[in-house]
């Protein structure tokens, strides 16, 4: 089996594309769907223990924890702390099954895959991409964030020309869904040809 990782940039349309692996007949394991879930239970309590008020009703409230917690990185450290155990078991149960299954290609959807070193763990890496004008207008477009705010993730996240550099295969969304499923195929031809990589 092969392990493909997904990743790009907020507002890249790294979504779609792993809506569109999906729709190809490759399953995905969406890390942030993943911290959803946990959020809403196992991890819970552990995070309302290190920083009181941030669930409601037993579950996570991210905009709360957000706010106490985006621009400390001590904080963000602490958090990744609680929750990286419980991803890990997560994902491995994810790839334990798909194995078991006979499946050929996987698809790892994971946004801070570089900044994590996540890379180490998939045999190819394949980043989506698009121009900043468009990235830009596509966030500030859903309405649910603000420009500093935006600013303040981008910061973080490793820039899309150093990720492009480090990808295996990009994706680049500004062309239509068309061409993503068309690149998404030639993907799929090529990866399984590829020598496992991953550590």
């Amino acid at each position: 089996m092969r392990i493909l990782g997904l990743t790009g940039s907020i507002g890249m349309g790294k979504s779609t594309t792993a809506k569109l692996f999906t729709e190809a007949g490759v399953p995905v394991y969406d890390a942030d769907a993943a911290v959803h879930k946990i959020y809403e239970g196992e991890a819970a309590p552990a995070i309302e223990a290190a920083f009181p008020g941030t669930t409601v009703d037993g579950r996570v409230d991210r905009a709360k924890l957000s706010a106490k917690v985006v621009h400390d990185p001590a904080a963000i450290k602490q958090l990744e702390e609680i929750v990286h155990p419980m991803l890990g078991a997560s994902r491995k149960k994810f790839l334990d099954d798909a194995e078991r299954s006979g499946t050929p290609v996987v698809v790892m959807d994971i946004p801070l895959l570089f900044e994590t070193g996540g890379e180490k763990r998939v045999d190819a890496v394949v980043v989506v991409t698009t121009d900043p004008k468009t990235q830009r207008e596509r966030i500030l477009a859903r309405g649910t964030m603000t420009s500093e705010a935006l600013d303040a993730i981008l910061a973080r996240q490793l820039p899309d020309a150093e990720k492009r550099k480090r990808a295996d295969f990009v994706v680049d969304t500004s062309h239509g869904l068309d061409r993503v499923r068309a690149q998404i195929r030639d993907i799929l031809a090529e990866v399984v040809k590829m020598p496992q990589r991953r550590i």
